[in-house]
């Protein structure tokens, strides 16, 4: 890049030139007739100095009021500083550092024609002919003067949009330059502005600690108001940028205040800002009149305590901007480049006086201004409303005085050219006092090369550096402006914590209107409550709606509902799974009672029947019933019952065998006998019609070889189930799987689905419609045969029974409460079903058997007309019951 701009520089120079020359002599002239001038130091290198002793001015006049801190006050500390950089033998010893120092009247064009006296010295000097185009109007030659000062470098300016228009003239003429105040972002682009340094941090430093003291605060949605220029919307634009690189940031709007706003421009102000009122947090970059145009619009408003004002350096700790109008302030917070007090300078300027200030020549009309006096001088008479000033008036005596905020970054920035032209001297002229042909002219260059390097600690006692942009670290004290309140603190602007690259805010210092302790929202969407998840709204990354997650979803983060397990469900905040409870028919349940007591009941009965049968064993009634058929009979009642209670024990292995055995095996073994006797007492009657021949397989041994042979279908099914799938325990999370996850159970259950349990009764049942068909037929057999008619009611009402049980069991599938309903079911089923057989069959006799035992005899024989129909029964057997 230095060889196209060492022959691009010279040939522009020469192009403009003439341009340069003409505004010179406007500037001379504009000099002349108005408020400009200089203050002038002689030395062997001279610093230039912009500062803004006046404000802009008004109807076409180009200066306006005297700036008492921000103009004076820093002038005079480049003043000081000079002093004290001359007066330090060991800092460029036998080198006078000379100045000269213009106002800027706060307005970039008047600065950039002030600013061109600068490369005057320069101008003049290139090729002939300048004397010529010096003239003035008419062609007058001009005055025969002192040649112009070679300035080596210039402090200043103050206001971004000043040093960017200066900037721009200065690095054509290799001038260094340091401001002491503009922030604007742009001016660290080095390829635009490579001369240019300063010793305060850029806004860009500035809207990073914005953006982290937003993030502290939890906010996430926030406006942006700038004043129209460089300063303000550079920075605003560095915000913006920063934000959104760091995420979590959303801007709602960014309005620009215009530089000539009309009336009721900040009424509307407010009114755009109050469209997306959950924004209530306000990034200002503003200047001082503007801030306070704006807070007066707020109090107007009535919106008091609705604004959460963050406030730039332009804001900082000044009480200019909120004067009268604290109450919209309070809860402001304000960031200021970290900066100190400095008391040399204090006792410097409050020592100052006319007779010992002759140098500045500002200084009259700031003592005017400062003591409200006028002076008075030879022809010219004081007003009679303005007392005269004695000239024996002190600063901080008969006048408040406070330093102004940047008064350190002008000594800094005095020091950082002097210590750089003393790296420089060092270098070039070792062993020289005084300045060497090597820096005679000083070239720009190099000096900029020795600035960039400088590293000292400035007159705060912090270090003054340059980065590769020639930007300062970045350090700021972060402030709020706080109501006063005796138990808490006096009010005011109170420091809150500062900003080193990275934020270290005191938040429990902070205070706010309203909860003072609790710091408001600025947010789009309020955050969501657990079990909910974020659905973004499109194009707007900060604002969303929140949506329950229901069912048996949880919340997985804070966008996604996911499914909890199949085993588990969602806690009760839907946050995260927790497994889900477990549950069976235990004995002590109410489901489990009635089912219990019929299968005990029946237990007693049936072995009371038992026990019965066996001591009577040879007596006509127990013959008479089919005594092998009987005991076989008993057995399957008594397994029917015993079922009850595996169905009711906690579900294992072995539970679950017995359960698959047992289930099936106690009905087919009660209705395989039921049907063998039913259908043998059928083919005795029917074959006694046609012969007299007694049919096959009638003998005990045939019945109970019939019987087993019917049981063993069941039995080998059962084996080979078992042999196939063996039995185990499992946990059914889907039985009971309800809507509200919080009445769902997984229920401990044997691995029998509704349809195999129904298959392990299947075949019962098929013996059961048969033995039941049987039953009808053999309805008109003799009444002697009294065992056909009971057989037959059993049937029917075991039928009856489980017919009324289907649609019990099978239309509980969907309840919650399936796994008791149907236990129960089909326990109490059984046990009506064996209690059936039980009392219809065997009670009777029992009856007979143990009340009346007169009844219990052999009656002789029917006669031969009655006998001779039927069939003799079997040896062993009696076929006519007592009566």
């Amino acid at each position: 890049m230095a060889g196209p701009r060492s022959t691009l520089e010279p040939a522009l120079l020469a192009l403009l030139q003439p341009v340069l020359v003409l505004l010179l002599a406007r500037a001379g002239s504009a000099g002349a007739a108005g408020a400009a001038g200089s203050v002038r130091l002689a030395g062997g290198l001279t610093l230039g100095g912009l500062f803004p002793v006046h404000a802009r001015g008004a109807a076409g006049r180009p200066c306006g009021p005297l700036k008492k801190e921000q103009g004076v006050h820093r002038l005079e500390a480049m003043l000081y500083a000079l002093d004290r950089v001359n007066a330090d033998p060991t800092l460029l010893p036998g080198v006078r550092l000379g100045a000269r120092l213009l106002d800027t009247c706060s307005r970039d064009t008047y600065a950039l024609e002030q600013a061109l006296s600068f490369v005057q010295a320069l101008i003049q000097g290139r090729g002939d002919g300048d004397e010529a185009a010096l003239r003035c109007p008419g062609g007058v030659p001009p005055l025969s003067r002192a040649p112009p000062e070679r300035v080596v470098a210039v402090v200043g300016a103050s206001a971004s949009s000043v040093s960017i228009m200066v900037a721009n003239v200065l690095r054509l003429f290799a001038i260094p330059q340091i401001s002491y105040a503009s922030t604007a972002p742009e001016l660290s682009d080095s390829t635009r502005y490579d001369f240019f340094s300063r010793v305060v941090p850029p806004d860009s430093y500035q809207a990073q600690a914005m953006v982290d003291i937003v993030r502290a605060l939890g906010w996430n949605y926030v406006s942006t108001l700038a004043s129209e220029g460089n300063y303000g919307e550079s920075g605003v634009e560095a915000f913006v940028q920063i934000s959104r690189e760091a995420g979590g940031v959303c801007i709602a709007q960014s309005i620009k205040i215009p530089r000539e706003p009309k009336p009721g421009e900040f009424n509307k102000v407010i009114r755009r800002l109050m469209e997306t009122p959950n924004a209530r947090g306000i990034i200002i970059f503003a200047s001082e009149d503007d801030i306070r145009r704006v807070l007066e619009a707020a109090h107007q408003a009535n919106l008091t305590s609705h604004f959460l004002w963050v406030g730039s350096d332009s804001w900082g700790a000044k009480a200019s901007p909120i004067l009268d109008l604290e109450d919209v302030a309070v809860g402001a917070i304000t960031i200021l480049p970290k900066r100190a007090s400095i008391d040399g300078f204090d006792q410097y300027f409050m020592t100052r006086s006319l007779e010992n200030n002759r140098r500045n020549i500002w200084f009259a009309e700031f003592w005017e201004e400062n003591f409200n006096c006028k002076l008075t001088s030879s022809g010219a008479q004081s007003d009679d409303s303005t007392r005269k000033c004695t000239g024996e008036e002190r600063i901080g005596r008969d006048s408040g005085y406070e330093q102004e905020g940047k008064v350190q970054f002008v000594i800094d920035a005095v020091y950082a050219i002097a210590h750089a032209l003393h790296s420089m001297h060092q270098a070039l002229c070792p062993g020289h006092t005084g300045l060497c042909p090597a820096m005679e002219p000083t070239d720009g260059r190099t000096l900029l090369q020795y600035i960039r390097a400088v590293r000292f600690n400035g007159s705060a006692g912090t270090p003054v550096m340059f980065n590769e942009n020639g930007d300062a670290p970045g350090r700021y004290d972060i402030f709020q402006y706080q109501a006063a309140n005796g138990s808490a603190g006096s009010g005011g602007y109170q420091a809150v914590g500062q900003w080193a690259e990275t934020l270290q805010l005191d938040v429990d210092a902070l205070q706010w209107a309203g909860d003072p302790w609790e710091v408001p929202p600025s947010q789009c969407s309020l955050p969501c409550r657990p079990g909910e998840r974020k659905k973004m709204v499109k194009g707007v990354p900060c604002c969303w709606h929140c949506e329950a997650c229901d069912g048996y979803l949880f919340q997985a983060d804070e966008f996604t509902c996911e499914a909890c397990p199949g085993h588990m469900r969602p806690t009760r905040n839907r946050t995260g799974c927790r497994p889900t409870p477990v549950v069976r028919l235990t004995w002590t349940s109410p489901w489990a009672a009635p089912p219990l007591l019929l299968a005990a009941l029946g237990i007693v009965a049936t072995s009371a029947v038992v026990a019965t049968f066996i001591r009577h064993n040879d007596t006509p009634i127990v013959r008479a019933s089919g005594r092998e058929l009987s005991y076989v009979l008993l057995t399957g009642i008594f397994l029917v019952y015993a079922i009850t209670f595996l169905m009711v024990a906690e579900p294992g292995a072995a539970v679950c065998a017995a359960r698959r055995l047992l289930l099936g095996l106690g009905t087919t073994l009660s209705y395989s006998a039921l049907f063998t006797k039913t259908n043998r007492i059928y083919r005795i009657f029917e074959q006694g019609k046609r012969s007299v021949t007694p049919p096959p397989f009638i003998s005990p041994t045939s019945q109970l070889v019939i019987t087993f042979s019917l049981t063993s279908v069941q039995m080998v099914g059962v084996i080979a189930w078992l042999g196939a799938q063996p039995p185990h325990s499992v946990i059914d999370y889907e039985e009971q799987r309800t809507v509200d996850p919080e009445q769902a159970r997984g229920v401990l259950k044997c691995d029998m689905s509704d349809l195999s349990l129904i298959g392990c009764l299947g075949y019962s049942l098929l013996l059961m419609v048969t033995c039941t068909v049987y039953a009808i037929k053999a309805r008109g057999v003799p009444e002697t045969f009294n065992e056909a008619k009971p057989i037959g009611f059993t049937m029917y009402t075991t039928c009856i029974i489980w017919l009324a049980f289907v649609p019990i069991f099978f239309g509980t599938a969907q309840s919650a409460e399936k796994i008791y309903i149907q236990t129960t079911t089909l326990t109490v089923s059984l046990s009506l079903s064996a209690s059936v057989s039980l009392g219809m069959l065997y009670v009777p006799k029992t009856y007979v058997i143990l009340f009346h035992p007169e009844q219990n005899v052999q009656k002789r024989k029917r006669s031969l007309k009655a006998t001779s129909t039927v069939v003799a029964p079997p040896k062993g057997e009696d076929t006519e019951a007592p009566k």
